[in-house]
């Protein structure tokens, strides 16, 4: 792979998708118009990219609909484990609130192999959304709020019951659907919604023509921008690459900046009930417009704001804690071994939320989060605490 000088200066270089990922094992290079699966979808704008895949509006030919094309690399051993959970999930009767895989096919290109996923068409995130509203001075409706909390829930109680853990929960994993986009007739018209493909072509300093597993052309994320649909449309949980069975635990863990759990901080375990804990960060994250910790590339920094955030922090996690300051020289004086008086969660909330109906959710986060995970509420318990006892 050609360091980035080697390429003409261009905007979309450097504010999408790393261009090292695209050799041999890596990402498949993508144009605007290509088509797969025998000519059955073709792609129309880019939705996004993760580590390990690049996601595509593309125009299913046969159902007549806006559909989602993530294409992963070729060398992704997560590709067909994820194919493997959406089939398992179905099987058992979990896959509500979970993003619907429609097809799947591999496709060959010049950097090998690759799985591809068919998902029905979804809109923003909603950690997008909500910093969004909260950036602009506002708030999404009480009503979206218990939506978007009620239907992520269910959708881990069903996960759970089923015997299998999402991961990775977080505002960035769950995404609206866009029912409504989903049947627009022309691409002009979902453009209206979100934003016309912007494009720059990827050019060679000395001229020489680019290797056949790079993209000719680079294409600008969607960007969403007019979208007004969150409070007409329902959730659904995404990106299952860190999903696994309850029986059979991974060795690591995705934990984006302030996501961490504190057992993985102080014990390097972790089990299904990540999941809880990363509910509450989701949940405070939709109501409040941002997360409830900042990673700053410092431990000791996240667990303090960590304590007391609902809880003091373990007896047994203390010595731990004391080490971690003496490490980095910061003795944090200021952080009391007992709380004496109402959480930070209690503080934030009862400063920051008003309305009536959202009065549950302070319930529902403190119960997620809590530091020893046999000390969380289940998803369901968290369910009842919204909506009461199923009758």
């Amino acid at each position: 792979m050609d360091d980035l000088s080697c390429f003409e200066p261009s905007n979309l270089l450097h504010t999408q998708e790393r261009m090292e990922r695209y050799r041999p094992g890596g990402f498949h290079p993508v144009r605007l118009g290509d088509t797969f699966s025998g000519g059955r979808y073709t792609v129309h704008h880019k939705l996004g990219w993760g580590g390990f895949s690049t996601v595509w509006l593309a125009r299913d030919q046969s159902l007549n609909k806006w559909v989602s094309l993530k294409i992963t690399t070729a060398t992704d051993p997560e590709s067909s484990r994820e194919l493997t959970l959406h089939q398992k999930l179905r099987q058992a009767g979990a896959a509500d609130g979970v993003v619907q895989l429609l097809d799947s096919f591999i496709h060959e290109g010049p950097n090998g192999k690759h799985q591809c996923l068919v998902f029905e068409l979804l809109g923003p995130t909603v950690d997008g959304v909500a910093l969004d509203y909260h950036e602009g001075g506002d708030s999404l409706e009480a009503e979206t709020v218990l939506r978007i909390t009620r239907q992520l829930l269910q959708a881990l109680a069903a996960m759970h019951r089923a015997g299998y853990a999402h991961g990775d929960v977080s505002g960035a994993n769950v995404a609206f659907t866009a029912r409504r986009l989903s049947g627009l007739a022309s691409a002009n018209d979902i453009f209206e919604i979100i934003g016309a493909p912007k494009t720059e072509k990827l050019v060679r300093c000395d001229g020489k023509a680019l290797s056949p597993g790079m993209p000719e052309q680079l294409v600008e994320k969607a960007a969403w921008d007019d979208w007004i649909d969150e409070d007409d449309e329902d959730v659904r949980l995404i990106d299952f690459g860190e999903a696994f069975p309850h029986d059979t635990p991974r060795d690591h863990l995705a934990e984006p900046g302030g996501l961490q759990v504190p057992e993985r901080i102080f014990t390097g375990e972790f089990d299904y009930r990540v999941d809880l804990w990363r509910a509450g960060c989701t949940i405070y994250g939709v109501v409040m417009g941002s997360r409830p910790f900042m990673y700053l590339g410092d431990m000791d920094f996240l667990v303090a704001q960590m304590i007391h955030f609902v809880e003091d922090l373990p007896e047994e996690w203390r010595p731990q804690w004391e080490q971690m300051q003496k490490s980095t020289g910061r003795i944090r004086d200021d952080i009391p071994d007992r709380m004496t008086g109402p959480s930070k969660l209690e503080e934030m909330f009862k400063k920051n939320v008003t309305e009536p109906s959202l009065g549950p959710l302070l319930p529902i986060i403190n119960g997620l989060m809590r530091f020893r995970p046999e000390d969380r509420i289940s998803a369901e318990e968290a369910l009842i605490l919204l909506d009461g006892p199923a009758e």
